[in-house]
């Protein structure tokens, strides 16, 4: 099981379902976790009985709201401590310290910080990171409308204090109004469709899907991104 952390107070579940729909498109069993303080995924994701804590299928995705760590989620699901959660792919949306912490986010094969460049979203989001004692190396996925080097840099800037080791390289998202649109209507229908997101986001979701799978080429995975786009 590969389990990957996306942390930050940035919006950003959206993103991870969109991410695991590619990812469950290719034949992986994919979890996504919304260990957030405001559990977004409560109200956009749709489900038939919703109580505290759940786990729900949509598009064939299992989508974990309410619980606080691994065990929880294993309790839930009837299994043994000792045993492994069932899927190929863990995603976890973060937002807190104490959730970084339950979930064991030092311990994932990848992290992504995800931000854009309010001060809010930046200080915020790398308080997180507070009382973390152990170095961890982070990939930057930076919404920006421009993303421009003096923003990079204050992030650099604001994250000295920190245990944090930035990857070089870093995936943008350009903020378009035209994607929000179309992220707000799928919210509304209740449906995953990628018809009329932006050629920037879509190859956003390409890179984060093939580098979190690992074994699939990014041409294999940008054939997956245009099937479900012809499918919606």
């Amino acid at each position: 099981m590969k389990k990957v952390g996306f942390i930050g107070v940035y919006d950003k579940i959206d993103l991870i379902i969109y991410i695991a729909k590619v990812i469950t498109e290719l034949g992986k069993k994919v979890l996504v976790i919304d260990s957030t303080t405001n559990q977004k995924a409560r109200y956009i994701v749709p489900t038939i009985n919703p109580t505290i804590k759940y786990i729900t299928d949509f598009e064939d995705i299992d989508i974990a709201i309410g619980f606080s760590n691994i065990s929880d989620i294993k309790k839930y699901l009837g299994l043994s401590e000792e045993k492994e959660l069932e899927y190929d792919i863990v995603l976890i949306d973060v937002d807190n310290s104490e959730g970084f912490k339950n979930f064991e986010l030092n311990q994932t094969q990848k992290n992504y910080f995800v931000t854009s460049f309010d001060n809010y979203s930046l200080k915020k989001g790398l308080e997180i990171f507070d009382g973390i004692t152990d170095v961890m190396s982070l990939t930057k996925v930076l919404f920006s409308r421009d993303v421009l080097k003096e923003e990079d840099d204050y992030l650099n800037f604001l994250s000295l204090g920190y245990k944090i080791i930035w990857n070089e390289y870093r995936i943008y998202f350009p903020i378009e109004n035209g994607d929000l649109s179309v992220i707000y209507e799928n919210q509304r229908v209740a449906k995953i469709k990628f018809r009329k997101l932006s050629i920037p986001y879509k190859d956003g979701l390409v890179y984060l899907s093939s580098e979190i799978l690992g074994d699939a080429s990014e041409a294999k995975v940008r054939r997956i991104v245009k099937m479900i786009e012809k499918g919606a």
